[in-house]
């Protein structure tokens, strides 16, 4: 089921005490009845503590990132069964620095994607394109190739688990925001990209998010298109006001 989606992706920030006191001010600020699913993702390391603390509210706890084998001789990796085994069930995966800082391609992704769904994880597959490759016009075959290369071995009652996250990189922590136009233009192309492909039950049930630098001046009007459901937010998830303001206007 299609469903509006607020997530928080707090990156290598907020050492324990300050992820304790963001999540008390969220708890305090955020709303009870909103009609959305609210996630945050720490640090590996206050996973756990994050999961405790937040086990009577509506905020779901991610992970960042996974590895893509069950376990092995992997130094600094976290498997999806560690994941599990504290209560984690949902997971970012390709996000653009992934991409870019560790070199993540859209193979190892796809495994990832598949271990994930292996261990009845939820995943935010992330994916978009660079600066160059809007100048040039290759924005849709950038993003159509990350879907395809990623997503496209999956059946379709995978997808119940799959949340789309559209990341124009150009986009994120620079202060450049796509307009909720264009926004929408790829969102409503995304969806049509996996219509072709899983037809409309999938397509139309898919949550799709935006994630570049959403703020709680432009947020309202970007998730006010049709084909956008929500966003991933990254800076403004750490200031608990900013978090629940973008929250409220969804």
């Amino acid at each position: 089921m299609r469903q509006k989606i607020v997530a928080g992706n707090w990156k290598m920030h907020k050492n324990a005490e300050e992820t304790e006191d963001l999540l008390n001010e969220l708890i305090d600020k955020l709303p009870d009845d909103i009609e959305a699913q609210i996630i945050v993702a720490p640090t590996f390391v206050n996973l756990a503590s994050a999961v405790d603390h937040l086990e009577f509210t509506n905020i779901g706890v991610a992970a960042q990132n996974m590895h893509q084998n069950e376990s092995g001789a992997f130094t600094g990796e976290i498997s999806a069964e560690m994941l599990k085994s504290i209560g984690v069930n949902i997971v970012i995966l390709g996000h653009s620095e992934r991409r870019a800082y560790f070199h993540e391609t859209d193979t190892l992704l796809a495994q990832k994607v598949s271990t994930g769904l292996k261990h009845d994880m939820t995943i935010i597959f992330c994916f978009g394109e660079e600066l160059k490759d809007r100048q040039n016009k290759q924005h849709f075959n950038i993003v159509e190739n990350q879907l395809r290369d990623g997503l496209f071995h999956l059946e379709n009652k995978d997808w119940e688990q799959i949340i789309l996250a559209y990341e124009p990189v150009w986009a994120i922590g620079t202060g450049e925001t796509a307009s909720p136009e264009q926004a929408q233009e790829m969102h409503e192309f995304i969806r049509e990209t996996i219509r072709k492909r899983f037809g409309s039950d999938v397509a139309e049930d898919v949550s799709i998010l935006y994630g570049g630098s959403v703020k709680p001046d432009n947020a309202k009007e970007i998730f006010s298109k049709p084909d956008v459901d929500g966003g991933l937010i990254g800076g403004a998830a750490l200031k608990a006001s900013d978090f629940a303001a973008i929250v409220n206007s969804i």
